[in-house]
């Protein structure tokens, strides 16, 4: 083959003289298509990031920010303050990685661990602003913080579940979190850094910046847990959760005797009685008798007043009778 056949050749199977065929391959919008008919996989999209620079590139201006907006549109809107080009702290690759993946666990100065746990993809996260109130002290009431539910983790029969959460402050810069961090002089940990942009962080077990309300929330023992900030406002830690004790197995228990009880004598009364008339006055003193105790459970265990006026009119069916 000659020199010009070669030249030839090769310029077919680039595209011609130009770099059409490239163009095709590295286009946004046939990407953006392909992506758009998996539904986004993050998994692909990885694979599709570590094939060469330029994907990487494109991924990281482009796919990952849609991919956030795709996946979880609250939280990116709530994050980016409704606009999409803006930047967000760490980088959206950052993000997206919080969002989909648990970390690694290993043991710390303050949370020792019988052995690490490595990462891993989740199918599904549930973040909370709610969640992320109790992990902010009275001072920083004003910062917006998600957080997720714990992931759990079995390490064997005679160790607690261990649990693993992450979350990410908005406009963290600017927060009373860093600010009260700053105030404190808290020191940088040396060794840990963040698992999601590789930034350097601080520990809130170290700076005491742990509300009691924490460990409730994510269902731990107080002081059994650890979490850390780092400088782009990434959270994560990790918590021993309680089990359930058998008191709580027990009255679960109680709870369907109760109701099967219950289901039988409505269908022995149903048979005595005959008339549909009756079976629905029936059910309607029933509904009433069960709202009523429900109601006086949830004023014991410390309630809302939203509850009372919910069930008050719920039982109206028994005072009328």
């Amino acid at each position: 083959m000659s020199s010009s056949q070669r030249v030839r050749l090769t310029s077919t199977v680039s595209g011609g003289s130009g770099s059409h065929g490239e163009s095709d391959f590295f286009n946004e919008r046939v990407l953006l298509l392909v992506f758009e008919s998996i539904k986004w996989d993050v998994q692909s999209l990885c694979c599709t990031a570590a094939v060469c620079r330029r994907l990487r590139a494109m991924a990281k201006r482009l796919l990952w920010r849609e991919l956030c907006l795709f996946r979880a549109p609250r939280i990116t809107e709530s994050l980016s303050n409704g606009v999409h080009s803006s930047r967000m702290g760490g980088g959206w690759p950052a993000l997206a990685k919080l969002l989909f993946f648990c970390g690694a666990c290993e043991s710390t100065r303050n949370f020792v661990l019988s052995r690490s746990k490595p990462g891993h993809f989740v199918t599904e996260s549930r973040f909370s602003k709610t969640s992320g109130k109790s992990f902010l002290m009275k001072r920083c009431r004003g910062d917006l913080l998600f957080v997720s539910d714990p992931c759990e983790h079995r390490l064997g029969d005679r160790e607690d579940d261990l649990g693993v959460f992450r979350g990410v402050f908005r406009g963290f810069r600017e927060s009373r979190t860093r600010a009260c961090l700053i105030a404190r002089q808290v020191a940088l940990e040396e060794r840990e850094r963040c698992p999601y942009c590789g930034a350097r962080v601080w520990s809130m077990t170290a700076a005491g910046l742990v509300p009691k309300n924490a460990a409730k929330r994510l269902g731990s023992h107080d002081g059994a847990l650890e979490y850390f900030v780092c400088v782009n406002g990434h959270l994560h830690g990790t918590c021993w959760l309680a089990p359930l004790s058998s008191d709580d197995e027990d009255a679960n228990e109680h709870d369907d005797d109760d109701m099967k009880w219950m289901a039988v004598m409505i269908m022995e009364i149903a048979q005595v009685v005959g008339s549909p008339m009756s079976i629905m006055m029936i059910l309607q003193l029933l509904m009433g008798l069960v709202t009523m105790v429900l109601m006086v459970s949830h004023l014991e265990s410390g309630s809302s007043t939203f509850f009372m006026v919910w069930a008050c009119r719920a039982s109206r069916p028994f005072v009328l009778l």
